[in-house]
């Protein structure tokens, strides 16, 4: 999985020549101008690519997307819901350097500790939650103003203070 980011999920069709809304984090308005395809996980850890047609902005979280070979509305339908992933280099190209997504792929560091690498950002209203995977479990961080200490962009790591106990929460078997 690190060779792609979770950028958004289909939402719903748009009209009935088979275009799809994808909901996006990238942080900023944007046409994905020069994305050939974008990854659909259509089996745990089996990416397939779908080869981009046409993308139109909506607004700044939503853009029509037109995929190759999808021409009606009810073969769009099958894809509402579905995760949409890019590779690294196109996800490094669309995303904004200061939207919580931009943290897939940092290290997530606890008092001197790494503990893991960013596979997932989950916004919430007041905070937002990175997913990593320690010892085989899923692992879900909080980032806020109360335990985030420093980012180190240069090295993508993540400082942050963890609450006492919430690790032994997610390890205890």
């Amino acid at each position: 999985m690190n060779n792609f980011f979770k950028i958004g999920k289909l939402v719903a069709t748009f009209g009935t020549g088979g275009q799809l809304v994808l909901e996006h984090n990238l942080g900023k308005r944007t046409s994905l101008k020069g994305v050939e395809n974008v990854f659909i996980e259509e089996y745990k850890e089996s990416f397939l690519p779908y080869f981009v047609e046409s993308v139109k902005i909506k607004n700044d979280k939503e853009v029509f997307v037109k995929f190759e070979g999808i021409t009606t509305k009810e073969a769009a339908k099958r894809f509402i819901k579905k995760e949409i992933w890019l590779n690294v280099n196109d996800f490094k190209k669309f995303s904004s350097r200061s939207a919580p997504i931009s943290f897939l792929g940092y290290t997530v560091v606890n008092e001197n500790t790494e503990l893991g690498e960013v596979c997932e950002v989950i916004e919430q209203p007041h905070q937002v939650l990175c997913k990593i995977i320690i010892s085989g479990k899923e692992v879900l961080i909080p980032v806020h103003e109360g335990s985030l200490q420093k980012i180190d962009k240069k090295n993508m790591k993540l400082f942050l203070s963890l609450p006492d106990g919430l690790l032994e929460l997610y390890l205890e078997t």
